[in-house]
């Protein structure tokens, strides 16, 4: 506890606890009475405490505990405004931004009244400022700030929700390379894009330039961050199904470095992620050929079945599927079973899998059991006990002794 206060059920927290309590809890009461809470309830210095506090430290201090630090004050909307109207001004918006980006770090109650002087609408307008004057410094600062205080409002939505100006101005961002520590900028202006496609318009979602897909494709193949990285595919995910989207990502050459960040990934909701764009990719024609172009494709889609995680173990059998039914050559269907494919088809039907996987997985090796049959016997490992399966095996697979 550094900072204690009485709330008015008189029990005694840590100011930033129970603040955050307020702020998040749609219903709050007094965690220890249970009595009810208001959020704009007062809470009251515990000096005693906070002596105490300071005297414990004090007596400590050679087992390396540090003494608190006198409390700010809290923060109020009319120092917001003296910052935001210092924007303005040419010698002080630098310095401005910076004690702005520091009061949003320090807790939640500071970024809520930022919100509440508008400091969001200030930062959308800094970025176009900058974007129209070809100024790029301050760029770092504003985007965090957004970042850091974003929060849903109707007011906030309707802001960004079809503003092109914005979009471009982000865009504009990912392209500059002449920025100082452009990589951080980068990565801070995909948190804040992905903020805006997640409450945009139908328009501004349909109306998107391939520019703007080829800026996010290059993130992904520059590996700024994991977040960036993660932030640029719920990006992309979202804007799939407006427009002619699908082609222009495919015509980016996305579907090519999702294989191979995904050969070079081993976090599981990247790989639920890097998945799923591809299962909407594979959809197009354009977008499967991609992906059969790349020589470990079908060999990575397959290794990560039953590996990874159901979400992508369904995306991953839905892209084999449509690669089966759409795309399926001889010399693709010999590689399948060649990387180990068609055993994990098989591997899924005797695995816990949800009952429309297992169906996918079986039409799939009932499509092409005429190119399979002639095919070595599948190991002994895939072997279940469940005598409906082994008769299906057989039923793909030349006659052999380790299936009698």
């Amino acid at each position: 506890m550094k900072e204690p206060m009485t709330a008015v059920t008189g029990i005694t927290y840590d100011r930033e606890s129970i603040e955050r309590w307020l702020l998040n809890s749609t219903d709050t009461t007094c965690p220890v009475t249970k009595q009810p809470l208001p959020k704009d309830s007062d809470l009251t210095p515990n000096h005693t405490l906070r002596r105490l506090i300071q005297a414990w430290c004090r007596a400590n201090a050679e087992k390396g505990v540090d003494q608190i630090p006198t409390p700010k004050s809290p923060l109020n909307k009319s120092h917001v405004f003296k910052l935001l109207r210092d924007l303005h001004v040419p010698h002080m918006y630098i310095n401005a931004l910076k004690k702005m980006e520091g009061l949003a770090c320090e807790n939640e109650k500071n970024r809520s009244c930022m919100v509440e002087a508008g400091a969001i609408k200030a930062m959308v307008s800094f970025i176009i400022r900058c974007f129209k004057e070809g100024r790029t410094t301050g760029l770092e600062e504003a985007l965090r700030i957004i970042h850091l205080i974003w929060t849903p409002t109707a007011e906030n939505i309707q802001l960004v929700k079809e503003n092109f100006e914005f979009m471009e101005s982000i865009i504009w961002v990912l392209q500059c390379n002449n920025m100082d520590n452009h990589a951080v900028v980068k990565s801070h202006a995909v948190l804040v894009l992905k903020v805006i496609i997640e409450v945009a318009g139908s328009n501004l979602l349909g109306q998107l330039k391939f520019e703007f897909f080829k800026q996010a494709v290059k993130i992904l193949r520059w590996r700024i961050s994991q977040q960036a990285t993660k932030a640029v595919l719920h990006v992309l995910i979202k804007v799939c199904p407006w427009g002619r989207n699908r082609s222009k990502i495919i015509e980016a050459g996305a579907v090519f470095d999702l294989i191979e960040l995904e050969l070079n990934n081993a976090e599981k909701k990247t790989s639920e992620l890097i998945f799923c764009l591809l299962g909407h990719l594979c959809s197009y024609a354009d977008g499967r050929e991609q992906l059969l172009k790349h020589a470990g494709a079908i060999a990575m889609v397959s290794k990560r079945i039953l590996r990874v995680s159901p979400a992508t173990d369904d995306r991953a059998v839905h892209i084999l599927w449509l690669i089966s039914k759409l795309s399926a050559t001889q010399q693709i269907l010999l590689e399948m079973l060649r990387v180990g494919a068609v055993s994990k088809l098989c591997m899924v039907l005797q695995a816990d899998s949800e009952k429309h996987l297992k169906n996918k997985a079986r039409e799939i090796l009932r499509l092409h059991n005429n190119v399979w049959n002639n095919s070595p016997c599948i190991a002994v490992y895939l072997m279940t006990r469940d005598p409906r399966v082994i008769k299906f095996i057989i039923m793909v697979s030349p006659p052999c002794t380790c299936l009698e």
